[in-house]
């Protein structure tokens, strides 16, 4: 069925920049600001997919609470995210957490008006800015991870993501348990986690662990 006018709803904790969000959205006759607020949790009243697109800027922090603040927008609505891109997530990581769209703060208004309806009627946009930075992410090696995750790291999440205690990891990969409790740490410290659920969890999300394998391990 076809929309008439897409409801918007804009996070940004910056009140100057967020009123020209809502200045541009208002200029397009298909597009409603349904919402104008300073931080994902005022949004926290709407239910699932109550907007068609929420544009949040992405306020700095680490890279684990960006993707998991991204995974919540995209239950509300299409996220279209705004960014310096300067630091973690990477753009990888963001899409991987249910970005359909990503812009930077020196976007062109014309090209935010284009990623606005391209994402409404839902489809994907990267701002042309963003390119060649993707590009980059997607030619690097396989086994490098947008998280940061050495080649071992990755090895190493996945065999405790489902289900393996240190030493069956240790003897699966060779290692000694001393080293496997090293890989953890660093592990959760990179993805900013601290316990075994959330761990199993950013595995699935960065796409190491598909949610269909997720089963016991054998002795």
């Amino acid at each position: 069925m076809e929309v008439d006018v897409f409801s918007v709803a804009i996070v940004d904790d910056q009140p100057v920049s967020r009123a020209g969000m809502e200045r541009l959205v208002s200029e397009d006759p298909s597009l409603e600001v349904a919402a104008s607020v300073g931080t994902v949790d005022e949004l926290a009243r709407t239910g699932p997919g109550a907007f068609h697109i929420v544009i949040v800027d992405l306020p700095p922090r680490t890279a684990n609470a960006s993707l998991e603040l991204i995974s919540r927008v995209a239950t509300v609505g299409r996220p279209l995210v705004c960014a310096s891109w300067d630091q973690p997530p990477t753009l990888l990581a963001t899409i991987r957490a249910g970005a359909r769209g990503c812009i930077t703060r020196h976007t062109e208004q014309a090209a935010v008006r284009d990623a606005l309806r391209i994402v409404a009627e839902g489809g994907f946009y990267l701002c042309p800015r963003l390119v060649g930075r993707f590009q980059e992410e997607l030619s690097r090696q396989a086994d490098e991870d947008p998280s940061g995750l050495a080649p071992r790291e990755i090895e190493t999440l996945r065999w405790i993501a489902l289900g393996f205690t240190h030493a069956q990891v240790a003897t699966r990969m060779g290692l000694s348990q001393a080293t496997v409790h090293t890989y953890a740490k660093r592990i959760r410290a990179k993805l900013n986690v601290s316990n075994k659920a959330e761990l199993t969890r950013m595995a699935i999300e960065l796409g190491h662990l598909p949610e269909h394998r997720r089963s016991s391990p054998a002795a």
